[in-house]
């Protein structure tokens, strides 16, 4: 069973913006079938690694979009990757580490970081991208 399952309530209304988050979805629910398997261990560090790198595009591609939109809160939002960007890598360099193993409270908080980043965080800029042509 999926840990996420996209639907319009996640929606940004904008299409390039709506795939990229339903890629992060699908790389949450991977780490989430490899613990359900037992073999998270074989394979979460490229999981993570490759959740660690998505996200960094995705934010670099919406910040861009916010840029060409004009967007007025994107210094704010932009902090507001920054500080989910730091959270998300010291998890995962952690992981590396050894420090912590993959379980069901480490991906609760990747489950709830994305769906409210997207629901309350990215919900604000959709509008205003879409008037004003940023996409």
């Amino acid at each position: 069973m999926a840990l996420l399952i996209w639907n319009n309530k996640f929606s940004v209304g904008i299409p390039s913006i709506d795939s990229q988050h339903m890629v992060l979805f699908e790389s949450l629910n991977d780490l989430h079938t490899a613990m359900m398997k037992g073999n998270a261990q074989a394979v979460t560090k490229t999981l993570l690694r490759n959740l660690v790198a998505y996200t960094h595009d995705h934010f670099r591609s919406e910040e861009a979009m916010m840029a060409a939109a004009q967007y007025p809160g994107l210094a704010a939002h932009r902090a507001k990757h920054n500080a989910l960007t730091r959270q998300v890598e010291d998890y995962a360099a952690r992981y590396e580490k050894g420090e912590i193993t993959l379980n069901i409270h480490l991906l609760n908080f990747l489950r709830d970081w994305l769906t409210t980043h997207i629901q309350v965080e990215d919900n604000e800029y959709g509008p205003w991208v879409k008037e004003h042509g940023g996409r």
